[in-house]
């Protein structure tokens, strides 16, 4: 049954767009309610993950880990959907 409603999303072009959607949901699991507490937008823009954030040195921090957390945020959702992680 999974095959099948793969083969389905990947035919309609849903794949991609229902798998940022998850990276975008993982957000909060995998950073943490702090980090949450300081996130205003969180959304997918050209295979890179944006992050819009109200802490100037939240933001300074998490930029030095940026692909690693780009990696974390794939491993969660068990694919290759995002490059980076960009923060504003």
């Amino acid at each position: 049954m999974r095959d099948v409603l793969l083969t389905f999303l990947r035919r309609e072009g849903l794949e991609t767009p229902l798998l940022e959607y998850r990276i975008t949901q993982a957000w909060p699991e995998v950073m943490g309610e702090t980090i949450c507490h300081y996130t205003r937008q969180v959304f997918v823009h050209e295979g890179k993950l944006q992050v819009q954030l109200t802490s100037a040195p939240l933001r300074q921090n998490l930029m030095m880990e940026h692909k690693r957390i780009a990696q974390k945020l794939n491993d969660h959702v068990g694919s290759y959907v995002i490059s980076d992680v960009c923060f504003f």
